[in-house]
């Protein structure tokens, strides 16, 4: 174990006066609301750049600060790249929509609802249709660790083979999801897709979920090839994993895509 003193990561510069991104601290919760649900947008917006839309498919949320009962979510049937501040909905665990025009994805609702309501310790969740994760989770296999990303992953997944196929429309449906996103940030949903789960922030969640996809792609094209995989130790994986996988270094890998996006996407915060 590293002695990092007050640092979060070893990323963070030791050297003072260097401009790094900071955490940010709110002196209301209508201060963080705004926030949180600036980083949804970005992280909506962050899909669709990656290519993550399906029709309407897909659904991120972020739970509201003071009232943790209820999340913020994007609208049905409303393009990733087309999310704003202004058409986002505010959802309570029974599927009702407490605030906004739009009505909420179901199979979104089913989902994210029993994961929020079974772990009140979770505050965002993603999920889409991507073409390698569902690829991947057709397989009912694990990330292995055969790359550094691939170690972020490591022990810190589990592969949901229970009802496997079966669209998430029915109240029920969502309880074998919350009860696998125990302890983990992502799940593997066997014939279904990835999903993402943040004790930390959108921010974080909305990164992993790239990874992931990311790695799901890497393992089948690694398996494509028909050669013998090297496999990172199980030691070195969780090294690995301790100072890229974590929370945190997801909310920063993040604040490079916000940044970026906020520069050249100005409307979503309308």
């Amino acid at each position: 174990m590293l002695d990092l003193g007050n640092r979060k990561s070893i990323y963070q510069p030791e050297q003072q006066g260097l401009k790094f991104p900071d955490l940010p601290e709110f002196d209301t919760p209508a201060e963080e609301r705004k926030h949180r649900k600036e980083r949804l947008v970005a992280a909506c917006r962050f899909f669709a750049q990656q290519g993550f839309d399906y029709g309407f498919a897909g659904h991120l949320t972020i739970r509201d600060p003071e009232r943790p009962e209820l999340y913020w979510t994007n609208p049905m049937a409303v393009h990733f790249a087309n999310v704003n501040m202004s058409n986002l909905i505010l959802v309570d665990h029974k599927g009702q929509v407490v605030e906004g025009e739009y009505a909420v994805n179901r199979a979104g609702f089913v989902l994210h609802a029993n994961v929020h309501e079974a772990h009140p310790d979770i505050i965002a969740m993603c999920h889409a249709h991507t073409v390698y994760g569902t690829a991947f989770c057709a397989l009912g296999r694990p990330i292995e660790p055969i790359t550094q990303d691939a170690c972020a992953f490591f022990e810190d997944h589990v592969i949901i083979g229970d009802e496997a196929g079966a669209v998430a429309v029915e109240n029920h449906a969502g309880s074998n999801v919350a009860a696998a996103f125990k302890g983990v940030k992502a799940a593997l949903h066997q014939n279904h897709g990835l999903l993402t789960a943040s004790r930390h922030s959108i921010d974080s969640c909305a990164f992993w979920f790239a990874a992931l996809e990311r790695c799901c792609q890497q393992q089948l094209m690694v398996d494509a090839t028909g050669h013998k995989q090297t496999y990172v130790t199980p030691d070195r994986a969780r090294y690995s994993r301790e100072h890229v996988g974590s929370e945190y270094i997801g909310w920063l890998h993040f604040q490079a895509v916000y940044e970026q996006l906020a520069k050249e996407q100005p409307d979503m915060f309308d």
